[in-house]
């Protein structure tokens, strides 16, 4: 994969998790645009969402918020994980049969902490691009 190649996934990932944090696109277009991606990818694209979301500085109830939000069940290794007082970290290390899952409950729990931090540490204006996507 060229840098290149690998900047344009990482644009794309931005994208679509923003799109959903601000509910530009829906979690299922999220998931069915994940699904299709190759293992190796979406354990990348996990270790990315997974720094936004720890970048949105995720709280314990930003978690459980998120998983409710998510769909997925309490008792799931990625909803237990992200619960944790602190959030626990490594997402892209759970199973492969555990990525879509995992994949759910990190947007979900991103878009609870960027929401929160758009109404208050942005709510007067900020630097950061992906609060003004484009239309």
């Amino acid at each position: 994969m060229t840098s290149t190649s690998s900047a344009d996934d990482r644009a794309r990932t931005e994208s679509v998790v923003n799109g959903i944090a601000q509910e530009l696109r829906t979690l299922d277009d999220g998931v069915a645009w994940f699904s299709e991606l190759s293992p190796a990818r979406r354990q990348e694209v996990l270790r990315e969402v997974g720094h936004y979301a720890m970048q949105a500085h995720i709280t314990a109830a930003d978690g459980r918020a998120g998983v409710e939000r998510s769909g997925v069940k309490r008792t799931a290794n990625p909803a237990v994980m992200i619960c944790m007082d602190p959030p626990r970290h490594g997402f892209s290390g759970l199973p492969a049969d555990e990525h879509v899952t995992a994949f759910r409950v990190l947007v979900s729990v991103f878009a609870v902490a960027d929401t929160r931090r758009r109404r208050t540490h942005c709510k007067d204006g900020c630097g950061h691009s992906w609060h003004d996507p484009p239309s």
